[in-house]
């Protein structure tokens, strides 16, 4: 009888062997961290856990030179705390995925965050994930240890695996060490507000602060009876403040700028938790070109969605209990890709969680995961 108790290497090289031994054996390994995401993707019960969070703790912090160099397993909010204490960010804003699946937050890894690609409102402005890692270390399909990228900002030697790496989902790597790049907190941040704009007017309004000089941080439509545009602007005082006026005249086509407060933050945190979309339907992530944004989330409304948009239209996030077929439709016929996070075992079963790449696309991916992992030791059936 096949063994399916959980793996939890406590080194490298422990790592390697469970990898090699699995190869061996053709059994599959299905990583996990804190498992905050281990809703999204179909059910793999003939895969073994390869638990990372043994990996975990900060291997060197340098806040002048805005480098952090930690292991996989290290919780988010320990990384968002040690960052905060020296007026520094993660500026791609990552958030935990444990809301969107009624579940305390507090268990995501940051290892998982990478390998999720997981960006908040703020990569808008401030890049994705991918963008913020500098290096790795990781063990690959092979069981062979490996490096990529470096511990400086600027660093250009080899192929750029970290931005492979990034958003692969576990497919390619098993992750033990991660060299990502911070960014001075601001000192202010305020929120502006215009109401009553419908999709479309939002999009337009959006994409014209974006463009604007108010240099404009994170931009979100929340429809309702009371639709809400959002705009975040973060900085030195007196110039949020000089930003904020020159936004107003910017947008004063579309109404007046309102100051909501701290209501604001609230209005951003749940952005990260999705609170304002219901806990129970399915839930889409839905990438387009911010011009789309409005096209997709109108159609997807008149199917009976409930919707959100973020990244000044170019993410729509979808509560939508009908067919994977009409989401998926709705984002390739805005040229974009719709992504299943959550969804009964039923839905995950039938619909696969990635967008279906086109053939050409499907074989190059599939080429670099056997370069990573001939053996197919990752290959869970998940995707």
């Amino acid at each position: 009888m096949a063994d399916t108790s959980d793996l939890r290497p406590a080194n490298e090289a422990e790592l390697c062997e469970a990898i090699a031994q699995a190869a061996s054996a053709g059994e599959r390994l299905a990583i996990r961290g804190g498992a905050s995401k281990a809703g999204v993707g179909r059910p793999t019960p003939d895969a073994r856990t390869l638990d990372l969070r043994g990996f975990s703790g900060v291997i060197d912090y340098d806040p002048p030179e805005l480098v952090l160099t930690l292991r996989p397993g290290t919780p988010l909010a320990e990384v968002r705390a040690l960052v905060a204490s020296e007026n520094q960010m993660l500026a791609f804003e990552p958030f935990d995925h444990g809301p969107i699946f009624d579940q305390p937050e507090g268990a995501a890894t940051i290892g998982g965050v990478v390998a999720a690609g997981v960006s908040g409102s703020q990569r808008l402005s401030m890049g994705a994930a991918r963008d913020h890692l500098l290096g790795l270390r990781a063990v690959s399909g092979r069981a062979e240890a490996f490096v990529a990228g470096g511990k400086v900002v600027k660093n250009v030697t080899g192929y750029d695996l970290c931005k492979l790496v990034t958003g692969s989902w576990g497919r390619l790597v098993a992750l033990t060490e991660l060299t990502l790049k911070v960014l001075p907190a601001p000192r202010t941040t305020a929120t502006r507000l215009l109401t009553g704009l419908d999709p479309a007017r939002a999009t337009a309004a959006m994409a014209q602060a974006m463009g604007s000089q108010a240099d404009v941080a994170c931009a979100a439509h929340l429809p309702g009876p009371e639709p809400v545009t959002a705009f975040r602007i973060q900085g030195f005082s007196a110039s949020v403040a000089a930003r904020c006026e020159a936004l107003a005249h910017t947008l004063s086509a579309f109404g007046p700028l309102h100051d909501p407060g701290a209501e604001g933050e609230i209005l951003w945190a749940s952005m990260r938790t999705l609170s304002p979309l219901p806990i129970e339907a399915p839930l889409w992530r839905i990438n387009v070109a911010p011009s789309r944004g409005a096209v997709v989330a109108t159609t997807l409304e008149r199917a009976g969605a409930a919707w959100l948009m973020d990244w000044a239209g170019g993410l729509v996030w979808a509560a939508f209990d009908g067919e994977a077929a009409t989401v998926r439709a709705a984002a390739g016929q805005a040229g974009g890709h719709a992504q299943l996070i959550r969804g009964p075992e039923a839905l995950r079963l039938g619909a696969p969680a990635l967008h279906p790449l086109a053939p050409a696309a499907q074989a190059l991916e599939a080429r670099v995961r056997r370069a990573f992992d001939p053996a197919g030791v990752f290959e869970t059936g998940r995707f």
